[in-house]
């Protein structure tokens, strides 16, 4: 592993930190499908109108995620992993307190640019950080978190229609 430390970084709190992220940006996905009916109604208006939630953020999405190789290159890995999660989280909190669909819209695409990314990067950041003969295991890692994620998501919609 290649960094700017004196002191070498264990590899599992760098798979951590990278399921953590991209947990959120998995769960962020599904939480917006599901919450699509309130949205509409929340924000006063129809169900073709508040799907723009979702376009507007797969669009975005679409655009990064085959760009981000090059801006990893362009700015360096870890600096534009850091800057996607900063923006998804501040974009995500400017989200919930949006107070009409048009900036809920914007808020979404500014999220689906900042998340767009962080699936790739975080593959590549744990391909760099494992050896070889290891990458298996922070892949295995990551996987399990989006695992945990699925899970917890069906048990969450369960216990809503109850």
């Amino acid at each position: 592993m290649k960094n700017d430390y004196s002191t070498p970084v264990n590899p599992w709190i760098i798979a951590m930190t990278v399921m953590l992220a991209t947990f959120m940006e998995v769960l962020d996905t599904s939480v917006a499908n599901v919450a699509l009916p309130h949205i509409a109604g929340s924000l006063a208006s129809t169900t073709d109108e508040a799907t723009w939630v979702l376009t507007g953020y797969l669009v975005a999405n679409a655009i990064v995620l085959p760009l981000s190789g090059w801006f990893s290159s362009l700015f360096g890995r870890k600096r534009f992993y850091m800057t996607c999660v900063l923006l998804f989280t501040l974009s995500s909190t400017m989200c919930g307190l949006a107070p009409n669909l048009p900036t809920l819209i914007i808020f979404r695409v500014i999220q689906g640019l900042g998340g767009g990314a962080l699936q790739p990067v975080s593959q590549a950041i744990l391909r760099e950080t494992f050896p070889a003969r290891k990458t298996g295991n922070g892949d295995g890692c990551v996987r399990h978190g989006r695992g945990f994620r699925a899970r917890c998501w069906t048990d969450a919609g369960r216990m809503d229609h109850r």
